[in-house]
């Protein structure tokens, strides 16, 4: 009898640890996932037995001391240690578990959610896991292509560039047929987690369509540019001029080596001086046709809606209730306000929100206004002093009367400032800045002109949209008006 019992006893042990028998399941394939959206990581057991009793972990092992994603045990979720950067963003469906699914839900994917990762089941008496790989796409902006001017054969050079993406993305031109075109430069440069190109060709075929395309395995952006006739009519003018100013010193040459007479080789001197000139004006005036498309291009893709935050704003000033329109009060003060955010000398005041990266544009009216000073200052600038120079955080332009000047000092008059021959009254001022390139630039909009830039400049902080109208008074009430009027 005792061997009856005991028979049935290993049998029926034998039975329940082939009941509990399982094997954890993951893909084959790496998951793809886009950053910003949620992905499924999969695992379940096989036979599809329930894992409600069971303890399911999901961690690293390609981080350092395999670092807990999530985990579960004793029928519920236990995150006290999970990784920081995973808090509020990973989720088992309970329900799921009874069917033997213990796939987890990564919400908001970063760049960093890159890797691999361990799907861990553990029973009373058995414990299996399955590695699941995850590769993380972050679509970047639009490529955008600009026109970089000509090369000595007629070519026009053509320049794409993106940003934000991850992995390195594959940048390519394409023809009107989808041929290929070589790249002649190209530049790639990471930022934190992600990676921006720049592509250069040359183009010599007119009335064609060339494509920019910016491509992952899964995600693609492009962006198109038509070569027309009137790009190349610009270049092929200018070659005329040159080289009919190149004949004319050789016959310059010619005339002065067969006349030595001194009057007629100065008379030659002064018609080759003027011909000279006249190329110069034709240079120029072929520049002016750029400038429009340039200031076009900063409305269409980089102008951003600056808000005057009256917090900053110097006490005298009155900053409109929707931030768009500041100007002098003429309001006597007993005290000036010493909030550190505040300027109290100078009449300036900041835009609310600044700008780390990437490129922006804004435009300023001035009209009537005969004492003003715009552009942009950093995060730390000095707003108890006068200075508007470069050294304390301004890059700006600005008038006093009927001049125009560059800020490189607190004295207009000192050395180095700017003194800008303008041969109209400005009306509204476009000021572009590309924080990666280092340039602020400012533009007559009404003439569609260029007035001044600053380059090579240090940015090293935030950057703010910053208006003024002198310093201490200004009797002119005309206010200066941030437009979006485009």
């Amino acid at each position: 009898m005792k061997f009856i019992c005991l028979t049935l006893l290993l049998i029926s042990g034998i039975t329940d640890s082939r009941s509990e028998w399982f094997e954890v399941v993951g893909p084959a394939d790496p998951v793809f996932a886009v950053a910003g959206e949620d992905v499924i990581l999969p695992c379940s057991v096989k036979p599809n037995i329930s894992v409600v009793d069971m303890r399911v972990e999901w961690f690293r092992p390609d981080q350092k001391d395999s670092q807990l994603v999530h985990l579960y045990d004793d029928h519920e979720d236990r995150n006290t240690d999970q990784i920081q950067s995973y808090r509020g963003r990973t989720k088992l469906i309970h329900q799921e578990l009874q069917t033997g699914n213990a796939s987890l839900k990564l919400s908001s994917v970063r760049v960093s959610d890159e890797g691999r990762y361990k799907c861990f089941i553990q029973s009373k008496s058995q414990s299996d896991d399955a590695t699941v790989d995850v590769r993380v796409e972050a679509v970047g902006s639009p490529p955008v292509i600009t026109v970089d001017g000509f090369d000595h054969s007629g070519g026009l050079h053509l320049q794409c560039e993106s940003e934000g993406w991850y992995p390195e993305p594959e940048l390519e031109w394409l023809d009107s047929k989808g041929v290929s075109l070589s790249s002649e430069t190209t530049e790639t440069h990471r930022n934190m987690d992600r990676f921006s190109v720049k592509h250069t060709i040359t183009a010599h075929h007119s009335n064609d369509k060339i494509h920019c395309r910016v491509k992952l395995r899964h995600h693609m952006l492009e962006a198109l540019i038509i070569s027309s006739n009137n790009m190349f009519s610009s270049w092929r003018t200018s070659v005329i001029l040159i080289s009919v100013f190149v004949v004319l010193i050789v016959i310059a040459g010619i005339l002065i080596a067969v006349f030595a007479h001194k009057y007629r080789a100065q008379r030659q001197l002064r018609k080759e001086k003027t011909r000279i000139q006249h190329e110069r004006d034709q240079l120029l005036k072929s520049q002016k046709m750029i400038i429009p498309k340039a200031v076009t291009h900063f409305r269409k893709h980089t102008a951003v809606k600056v808000t005057l935050d009256a917090d900053t704003a110097h006490p005298r000033l009155i900053v409109s209730d929707g931030g768009k329109r500041v100007r002098d009060g003429n309001r006597k003060l007993n005290r000036v306000d010493e909030g550190k955010d505040r300027f109290s000398e100078y009449l300036g005041v900041l835009g609310k929100v600044g700008f780390t990266s990437g490129s922006f544009y804004f435009e300023v009216q001035v009209k009537d206004q005969t004492q003003w000073d715009l552009g942009v200052a950093r995060e730390s600038c000095e707003r108890k002093g006068i200075d508007l120079s470069p050294e304390d955080g301004f890059w700006t332009v600005g008038r006093r009367d009927r001049e125009y000047w560059a800020r490189g000092s607190p004295d207009y008059w000192a050395s180095s400032s700017v003194s800008l021959s303008l041969r109209v009254e400005l009306q509204r001022v476009g000021v572009f800045v590309d924080y990666e390139e280092r340039l602020v630039s400012f533009y007559d909009v009404e003439s569609m002109s260029h007035i001044y830039s600053f380059t090579g400049t240090p940015f090293n902080e935030k950057l703010y949209p910053f208006v003024g109208l002198g310093f201490q008074w200004n009797n002119n009430s005309t206010p200066l008006i941030i437009c979006e009027d485009y």
